[in-house]
């Protein structure tokens, strides 16, 4: 059974790596044993009724919501770190992890280059919606609302910083592995983000073993770098990091000024604390990088264009993924090895084969095309990925304070509490004790974090 003539519920599942090995294995009606064998339960969550799906929607939005006022409004990490642990209750072990944003942009590519499949309502609103809450909120999404975040958050027990030069050659492996997602979804073969997934065999409690010990190795590590998969792999939070780099509102530290006693930068443990960098005395400091952007820019086309003819060239082995073309391959075999007495999924495969070989081979060759096209926007993808960060390198951002980064920062409110400022404005702190200020203004209302300007400085 292909893809396309999958139920609309088995659609909206087809994340997970249990739908693609149900949908290899059940092509052909299971054999009868005369053992009293049963056939083993499948690990996906059954089909939910539609007002079920509905519920899901609407209990996103609402904590969306509620992350986006713990935030900006009430400013308690307390909160989101509640709101969280529902999200991990709910979206992770209740709902098993399925249906989630992460995957979704997997059924998004596949509507857009398919067009016998049509995206479900709910996977659109569940991809869609926090991608326009970071519009105009930043990554509130990942500070309360995902469940694979909860999971590390609430698994951290002593971060360690990751060096800057590794941190900044990793920022590109969430770009690369969301265009792997979408190259495999677009030519109709597998939803691997979701095959992969290292968390939801936990939320399930089942999986194979190989999933379950890369489950287990994030686990561990997650124990001490600051949510590694949130940073360094997540497909969808490579997404919202692009929309929040754009957000009409985003996270401030201090409701007032910035004393720049840099207990903020100590607090976060995902690195996202930016120290503050004056402007240069000199114009001719920037000379050097301007002269890397100038050559980035010229080889940006060629590096695109490079990589792109490298995803071509990959296309062709890893069309083998779809079942059909290795279906059709093993037919054309002149090694294959002749039919055992008990059949197997294989045998009985082949033996279709030969019942109707230009079929097999006619749809083999129309995904191969399919995977060639697929092939050459997933190399440019990943070219013009590696250009751009390259090009970013040689920007020098002015600020004045010290302050987050709008795409790196997870809202997670941990910084709130240890800004002097902060625990002025909530009475725990007595305005004299603040180290070389002047007096903190307590009688300012909490801040919403509207203003997208820079926070003055103490004189």
């Amino acid at each position: 059974m292909t893809m396309r003539g999958r139920s609309f519920y088995a659609l909206v599942l087809s994340g997970t790596a249990a739908v693609w090995n149900a949908a290899a294995e059940q092509r052909f009606p299971p054999p009868e044993f005369e053992s009293g064998h049963q056939l083993p339960v499948t690990t996906v969550p059954p089909p939910r009724a539609l007002w079920q799906e509905y519920a899901d929607v609407a209990v996103l939005l609402l904590c969306l919501g509620l992350a986006c006022y713990f935030v900006y409004r009430r400013r308690s990490r307390r909160s989101v770190l509640w709101l969280s642990i529902f999200s991990l209750i709910y979206f992770g072990f209740y709902r098993k992890g399925c249906i989630c944003p992460i995957g979704a942009p997997q059924n998004i590519a596949l509507g857009f280059f398919d067009p016998a499949y049509a995206v479900p309502l709910v996977v659109a609103v569940f991809f869609i919606a926090p991608l326009l809450v970071a519009l105009f909120a930043g990554r509130t999404f990942c500070a309360g609302v995902c469940p694979h975040g909860a999971l590390q958050d609430l698994l951290l027990i002593k971060p360690v910083k990751v060096p800057t030069w590794l941190e900044t050659g990793l920022s590109v492996l969430p770009y690369i592995y969301l265009g792997t997602g979408v190259f495999f979804a677009a030519a109709g073969s597998a939803f691997v983000i979701c095959r992969y997934d290292p968390f939801v065999p936990f939320f399930r409690l089942s999986g194979g073993l190989t999933m379950l010990t890369v489950g287990a190795g994030f686990i561990v590590v997650s124990m001490f770098v600051g949510r590694p998969y949130c940073r360094f792999l997540c497909p969808y939070g490579a997404l919202l990091r692009l929309a929040s780099l754009v957000s009409k509102w985003r996270v401030r530290i201090t409701p007032d000024f910035c004393t720049k006693c840099r207990l903020c930068e100590e607090s976060c443990p995902f690195g996202a604390i930016r120290e503050p960098v004056p402007p240069p005395t000199n114009p001719m400091e920037l000379a050097p990088d301007r002269r890397r952007l100038g050559l980035f820019l010229i080889a940006l086309p060629a590096l695109i264009a490079v990589f792109a003819l490298i995803g071509n060239r990959v296309a062709a082995p890893a069309a083998l993924v779809h079942p059909t073309v290795a279906l059709a391959e093993r037919y054309l075999d002149p090694a294959k090895p002749p039919p055992p007495k008990v059949p197997t999924p294989d045998s009985l495969a082949l033996e279709r084969a030969d019942h109707d070989p230009a079929s097999v081979l006619s749809e083999a060759a129309r995904i191969k095309r399919r995977f060639s096209r697929a092939g050459w926007w997933f190399g440019g993808w990943v070219g013009l990925v590696i250009g751009v960060r390259l090009i970013s390198l040689t920007s020098r951002p002015v600020r004045t304070d010290y302050e987050p980064d709008r795409g790196a920062c997870f809202a997670c409110g941990r910084c709130f509490m240890f800004c002097p400022n902060e625990r002025v404005r909530l009475g725990l702190l007595s305005p004299s004790e603040l180290p070389g200020t002047e007096p903190a203004r307590t009688d300012t209302a909490p801040v919403a974090s509207g203003d997208t300007g820079k926070p003055k400085t103490a004189t």
